[in-house]
């Protein structure tokens, strides 16, 4: 049948022609902005993904970069830090040179501490001024607060690193389990508070080794004070077993608590009474070691080591010394609580407290280097009782302290820079290119793939203007009928 009111060919050829120019516009569109995904009705599903995986992609790209301004900061702290060490290696070498007063005088050893005072007053000028776009890195700003510490408890605390997570404070526990001990060995007084008969033996601890030989009748008390008077060189001293009680005995012991520590008595002639036992009516050994203190931190074992303790979780890196009386009184907590500070790096893509990591740096001015027990090197300055001129070798025990401690910390930041910042960077630009790429193939434009596209929409298009104009042309060979 032949129709002229209806032309359902023009029709079919009209629907086909919109959709081939919707697919080349599309085609155009996609090659135009080279994404595959433009709105919502291009890919539903995709989109969704495609958005989380952009969000991801933006949070683990700014986790790298918080990552490398961190390293910027550790390095910028650990070049001051390597400062303050050389001075102190050269404020060693003064103090050694001033021990040497046979050789050096007054008025040398008196320019020697000169030296000193610039030295450590660069030290504190070096703590106050380094910085990194306004932050204080070595003042003690960095360092984590705490209240509640009991000086006759706990001597000395280093909080390496803290995460509070949704808490405002870190409350601390801790528990001696097990005392600290001195190495110690004990010599018989005999009853008689001297000895019998002439004796050599050698005494040796952790620092050396030293001879003694003493005649027959010689007091315990005089003994002791031959072995005090070198402990610096064996680390062992003497006293006597009781204070009021010159017979009591004799016991030495290491200056210090561990198992590291030891003391050993070997006698070399003489003495046929000479022995020394594990204590007062104990057995007869020459060799004793120490022990070290065995705690819990937040019900947590701690590493013990003499009268420190320490403690590396996830939550909480810290290390303590103990005073000597808390490290030998068991089952008594101690408490104290971190209330703040610190500094708080954010390397991950999301803001938890697994993905933040806390770091203290303490401040390294002078009235901070070193410690309790030996001093601070502020302490080492003219006219202080630990300067050249009074106390050289106090001086030098309190420089050592202050070196380990700066070396201690410039270690501490390069293993945080090392096995924290580096390896967390790496795994991050990892996870970064495998989210990239996968977001590419669900949202980019496959160029391939569209242009074929596109030069079929392009043919089909102008088959389908072909076929319309066909189409409306049909329609006038009805006059052919007419005659």
């Amino acid at each position: 049948m032949t129709r002229i009111n209806t032309n359902v060919s023009a029709m079919v050829a009209r629907t086909n022609l919109a959709r081939t120019n919707t697919d080349l516009a599309t085609r155009l569109e996609r090659l135009s902005t080279g994404l595959k995904i433009n709105r919502g009705a291009d890919d539903p599903a995709g989109l969704i993904v495609s958005e989380r995986l952009r969000s991801e992609i933006s949070s683990i790209g700014q986790a790298v970069d918080n990552i490398e301004r961190a390293s910027n900061v550790i390095a910028t702290t650990e070049s001051a830090l390597q400062e303050i060490n050389d001075l102190l290696v050269t404020v060693k070498g003064l103090a050694v040179e001033a021990a040497n007063t046979g050789a050096f005088s007054k008025e040398e050893i008196a320019a020697n501490q000169l030296q000193i005072d610039s030295a450590i007053e660069s030290i504190t000028r070096i703590s106050n001024t380094a910085s990194f776009a306004g932050l204080k890195l070595l003042n003690g700003s960095l360092d984590y607060l705490t209240s509640g510490v009991t000086a006759s408890q706990i001597s000395d605390i280093s909080i390496k690193g803290a995460n509070f997570g949704l808490n405002t404070s870190i409350p601390v526990t801790v528990e001696v389990l097990q005392s600290a001990e001195h190495a110690s060995l004990f010599l018989s007084g005999n009853g008689t508070g001297t000895f019998s008969s002439a004796v050599s033996f050698e005494v040796q601890g952790t620092q050396g080794v030293q001879t003694f030989s003493f005649a027959s009748g010689t007091a315990l008390s005089a003994v002791a004070n031959a072995i005090n008077g070198v402990s610096d060189a064996t680390g062992v001293q003497a006293i006597l077993a009781s204070a009021a009680d010159p017979t009591s005995g004799l016991i030495l012991q290491s200056l210090e608590f561990g198992s590291s520590e030891f003391v050993s008595v070997n006698k070399l002639s003489g003495g046929a009474f000479f022995d020394s036992y594990t204590a007062q009516n104990g057995g007869v050994v020459n060799r004793d070691l120490g022990a070290d203190t065995l705690a819990l931190i937040n019900g947590n074992l701690a590493i013990g080591d003499g009268l420190d303790v320490s403690l590396n979780a996830s939550t909480l890196n810290v290390e303590m010394t103990l005073t000597s009386g808390a490290a030998q009184t068991l089952n008594t907590p101690y408490t104290y609580s971190i209330t703040g500070g610190g500094a708080t790096y954010q390397i991950g893509p999301d803001i938890n407290t697994l993905q933040q990591v806390g770091f203290g740096i303490q401040s390294v001015a002078a009235t901070r280097l070193g410690n309790s027990t030996v001093g601070f090197l502020s302490e080492v300055l003219t006219g202080q009782d630990n300067s050249l001129a009074n106390d050289v070798r106090g001086a030098a025990d309190i420089i050592d302290a202050a070196i380990d401690q700066v070396s201690t910390l410039r270690g501490r930041i390069g293993a945080f820079e090392r096995n924290t910042l580096d390896t967390t960077l790496r795994s991050q630009q990892v996870a970064l290119e495998n989210l990239t790429s996968a977001e590419s193939s669900i949202r980019d434009t496959d160029f391939a793939a569209e242009t074929s596209a596109l030069t079929r929409a392009q043919i089909l298009q102008q088959a389908g203007t072909q076929t319309l104009a066909i189409s409306n042309t049909t329609a006038q060979s009805v006059l052919s009928l007419l005659g």
